[in-house]
């Protein structure tokens, strides 16, 4: 168990991807994500191993929720800034989205 301050030290936010890349030089299948967190927080990149379910041209443009203030991330050439959240079963991941579309940046809390 964590208390509730450890919780509250986690700033999961929502941001709308604005590029897809293949990740060539990762282990296991992956895009580069280039998403954008709104004015305060600004674009982070990310690494997700989610090509199983999503194509490139279905990322565009979609809300996910993502850590933002876990350290940067070395994954092979490629610094990952935030860690892009979903539902893992193996190797198929959903991406945590928001149903509604929102302001980038918002707090999930």
């Amino acid at each position: 168990m964590i208390s509730w301050s450890d919780f509250e030290k986690l700033e999961m936010r929502v941001g709308t991807i604005l590029q897809v890349s293949d990740f060539p030089e990762a282990r296991k299948p992956a895009y580069q994500l280039t998403i954008d967190f709104g004015h305060k927080i600004g674009i982070k990149k990310s690494s997700a191993q989610i090509t199983n379910r999503y194509s490139k041209q279905d990322l565009i443009g979609k809300q996910i929720i993502a850590v933002v203030n876990f350290p940067k991330k070395q994954i092979g050439k490629f610094m990952s800034e935030c860690l892009v959240l979903g539902s893992v079963n193996e190797d198929d991941i959903v991406l945590l989205t928001s149903d509604i579309k929102v302001e980038n940046g918002l707090r999930i809390g």
